[in-house]
């Protein structure tokens, strides 16, 4: 089976949970090749259609998958191959953009939800799948703490608490974790922001942090969160996306019922005081989000569409 992926490359990078699910998909004995488009909007994607056309030609994929919903719109704008679209929250969330991905819906042979909540809003019914991304489960996500912080730099008597994005990203609502942090009155506790870092030093510092930390307005099914949870990392977060779902029973992870401070710190400090790896590790293996099971499932798809 030949499968071409369909995504954003203005960072001149794919993002990284797309690469992952496509080596995972490599993997299962599947060619995928990729397709980056370049530009702004769904008109500055017009200009990539007729490179597309020629990939599809030279390339004869059985089926593309793009990923997010201008990219799945944009996808469709050829009708030689089936089109499986994945929709990972921002294009549901984004009133200027779900019109957009209501037309891809509907011009997919196949749609993939990350979230029941983003699922819920389109009122979809058939030819769709509720399939979060999966994550790699890697050895390196057993790093003790301490191991993790020596490699990391990071001192090993301070509190970490890791925010789940970059601090100038408007959607992951900073300014709310840090007055989440500062609601502690502990000067011994440090804010990190996760930007600037490499795959492997994510999950170092993941291994490394007390807690991690989402205050975001919106999200589909945050990778962030999975990946936290299969490095045993503790996670305080506000009711948003899938969160409540991924970590409901897991001992030392919290969801706040409000967006307040003063609720989200007192979960904070209960995760912060919670000793060792929580079982997050265990129950994404339970729910099968590992990419492995994930990859098995979709090449079901695209066998369905083919």
């Amino acid at each position: 089976m030949r499968i071409l992926v369909v995504a954003s490359f203005n960072k001149g990078i794919f993002a990284p949970f797309i690469v992952e699910q496509t080596e995972a998909l490599k993997r299962q004995g599947c060619e995928v090749g990729y397709f980056g488009l370049q530009g702004k909007g769904l008109k500055g994607y017009l200009q990539n259609l007729p490179q597309l056309k020629r990939t599809i030609e030279e390339c004869k994929p059985d089926a593309v998958h793009a990923h997010y919903g201008l990219s799945g719109l944009f996808a469709n704008l050829q009708r030689r191959v089936p089109v499986v679209t994945t929709y990972h929250g921002s294009d549901i969330n984004d009133r200027k953009v779900l019109p957009f991905s209501k037309m891809a819906m509907r011009l997919s042979a196949w749609n993939i939800f990350v979230s029941r909540k983003t699922m819920e809003m389109v009122h979809l019914e058939q030819k769709c799948t509720l399939l979060p991304c999966g994550i790699d489960l890697s050895k390196a996500q057993l790093t003790s703490r301490n191991e993790a912080r020596q490699k990391m730099g990071l001192n090993l008597d301070k509190r970490y608490v890791l925010f789940a994005g970059a601090f100038d990203n408007a959607v992951k609502n900073a300014p709310l974790a840090k007055e989440t942090v500062a609601s502690l009155r502990d000067d011994q506790v440090e804010l990190l922001e996760l930007k600037g870092y490499s795959r492997d030093e994510v999950t170092s510092l993941m291994c490394a942090a007390n807690a991690l930390l989402m205050t975001s307005y919106n999200e589909g099914s945050p990778q962030v969160v999975k990946e936290a949870m299969a490095s045993g990392c503790p996670v305080v977060s506000v009711d948003v996306g899938d969160v409540k779902e991924r970590v409901e029973g897991v001992e030392g992870c919290y969801v706040a019922q409000t967006r307040e401070a003063k609720e989200l710190a007192e979960g904070l400090a209960k995760a912060i005081a919670f000793e060792g790896k929580t079982r997050g590790r265990e129950r994404i293996i339970a729910d099968g989000l590992d990419n492995v099971r994930i990859a098995d499932q979709l090449l079901e798809i695209y066998n369905s569409v083919i």
